[in-house]
This record gives structure tokens, sequence and C-alpha cells, in this order.
């Protein structure tokens, strides 16, 4: 017999995978975008090889062609060096502006140049952060001092970025050291 009550609600695998707290703040997602290694398309959560994912993705943002919106992206591992003492919280792996609505990263301003996951010890969170910009002029054109460290709550609000509109993430290991 069928409860008459309200479905169950899916868990949000941001919220199980704690992005939302180590990363970013609870926000609802208000734009739909798709982060692609090779021909596969990742879901929130999925595990990728370090060496899938050494190439940059295809990000593609869906939207209106019509939209002016702007959006940037930053890609951290929250979990570095190890995720029992992430010291190096977050570690930074890529940002990229002006990438337009119903468009692909590749068509954005490259702010900090794509590095790979290479976790040296276990299973690392690899979190891309999509926000809206409200001005093109507001998000900076020169990368952060290094990729260490990094708080993408704090990259938001020092360029007025607001919350994220969008958030996934995957997760990768060390590779086994062969002997």
């Amino acid at each position: 017999m069928a409860s008459m009550g309200t479905p169950p609600r899916s868990v949000d695998p941001l919220v199980v995978g704690k992005v939302i707290g180590d990363v970013i703040d609870m926000s609802v997602p208000v734009v739909e975008f798709t982060v692609e290694y090779g021909s596969k398309q990742i879901p929130n959560g999925v595990e990728i090889k370090p060496d899938a994912a050494a190439q940059k993705p295809r990000v593609h943002i869906k939207g209106s062609r019509d939209s002016n919106n702007l959006y940037t992206l930053v890609m951290a591992d929250p979990d570095a060096p190890s995720p029992s003492e992430p010291t190096f919280r977050e570690l930074l792996h890529w940002i990229v502006t002006d990438i337009p609505e119903c468009g692909d990263a590749s068509e954005g301003r490259e702010v900090l140049e794509y590095m790979g996951p290479a976790p040296p010890a276990g299973i690392h969170r690899y979190v891309f952060t999509l926000f809206r910009q409200t001005e093109a002029e507001q998000v900076p054109h020169k990368p952060p001092e290094g990729r260490s460290k990094f708080k993408t709550r704090q990259f938001a609000s020092d360029n007025g970025l607001g919350l994220p509109v969008a958030a996934l993430y995957f997760n990768s290991h060390a590779a086994n050291k062969k002997r």
C-alpha cells in the first residue's frame, strides 16, 4: 500500500559527501551544468581514476543562447594532502571566468590552468563550483598567489559572486604504489 505522505526525498550527494559544509554553503541549484572526461559525463559523487581525469574536462553550462549571463567555474580539492589531515584545504585545481550561458568552459577565460587529480593518500573529493557573475569586470583576471589553502567561499565573497548556482564533485583515490 502506497503511503499518502510526500514521496521520499532523495538525499543530496553534496550533503552526503560533505561538500556542503567543507567547501560551499547550502544553496539551491539554479543552473544545470555537465562535466565530461573523454566521452563520459560524470554524475555527482562518482569515482574517477586520476589518469582518467588528467586532461581538462569539457564543462557545459545549460541555458539560453540569448542570455548574457556569464559564469565562473572553480575546481578545488578540500582533502589535500590527505582526508585525515587536510592542511592544504582547499587545493585549487582550476579557475575559468566569463563562461557564456549555453557554452563551454573552453569559451571562457582560463585564469588558472587545469591541474588533474593526483591524490597522494586516501580518497579525495574534487569539487566543481559554478557561480553566476554579476559583472565580468569583478572577477580577477590574474590567478591567486598559490594553489594551496584556497577558499572557494572566500573567493566568491571577494569577487561578489554570491552563493554557487550549481556544484558537482567526484572522488579519486591515491594510486597504489608498485613495489
